[in-house]
């Protein structure tokens, strides 16, 4: 027969007395402005010496450290998020024309000269562009319907 273990007194009223699941012990959160420990910490470190600090690793970069060289390019030129896309796509009119549509986009991705996710943005752009057309003629459609039954 198995017995159930006994629970101290004191680890039992520190459970009744934790906070209940998502509860916050401040539910106001902390005050805007507010900054970690370690945050002040670094910059009263660095008060006064950054410009050292910048100078020291620009010189790393330039003597061929190749770490500093990527910080010290990754500030000067940060990544591209987005590029302008050259691509010539029929004008599009009626649902018909989404397809030519897919194909030079599809066509674009194979040759190289648009990457799989600008395609895909293309593609949802092109979609979204037919999805338009469609509620526009099925609008034009249930009013006509609603005309010739009145």
């Amino acid at each position: 027969m198995s017995e159930k273990p006994e629970v101290s007194a004191n680890a039992k009223q520190n459970k009744d007395h934790l906070w209940k699941k998502g509860q916050s012990g401040n539910p106001a959160g902390k005050k805007p402005g507010t900054r970690h420990k370690a945050t002040i910490l670094a910059e009263r470190l660095l008060d006064g010496q950054a410009e050292e600090l910048i100078q020291q690793c620009v010189q790393k970069a330039l003597d061929g450290d190749s770490t500093a060289m990527r910080l010290c390019i990754e500030r000067l030129v940060p990544p591209r998020k987005d590029r302008p896309v050259n691509l010539d796509l029929p004008q599009m009119e009626c649902v018909e024309d989404t397809i030519k549509a897919m194909a030079v986009i599809s066509s674009g991705v194979a040759d190289g000269e648009l990457t799989p996710s600008e395609g895909q943005v293309l593609s949802g752009m092109v979609e979204n562009y037919r999805k338009a057309i469609e509620t526009t003629e099925l609008e034009e459609r249930i009013s006509n319907l609603e005309k010739r039954k009145n």
